[in-house]
């Protein structure tokens, strides 16, 4: 057998206060809690979705709301192109709600 002497002994400590560093650097034991409780992960889970449903709605009305500012100001410009192109947009959309019944 080999004799262990103290440089091999520290190195291995180095070693394991490395692993050890990583280990709560990855939250390891943090997400081994988080499986064994199915519930907290699905709760978790259904929050994260709602608020990333939440802020994709919020996003999509105020680009909207931004679109639909830009298209009224080329409207109030008058120009000859852009006016007869939005005012057909217009109709379009009024007469789709008349067929939908709205």
């Amino acid at each position: 057998m080999q004799d262990v002497g103290p440089g091999l002994i520290n190195a291995l400590k180095e070693r394991i206060e490395q692993l050890s560093l990583n280990l709560e650097r990855m939250k390891l034991a943090e997400y081994v809690e988080l499986l064994n409780r199915p519930w907290r992960l699905f709760y978790i889970n259904f929050m994260s979705g709602l608020a990333r449903g939440l802020g994709i709605a919020l996003g999509f009305t105020v680009l909207s709301a931004v679109v639909l500012i830009v298209l009224q100001r080329l409207m109030m410009l008058n120009l000859p192109g852009m006016s007869s192109f939005i005012a057909e947009i217009v109709r379009l959309v009024q007469l789709q709600l008349k067929v939908r019944g709205v």
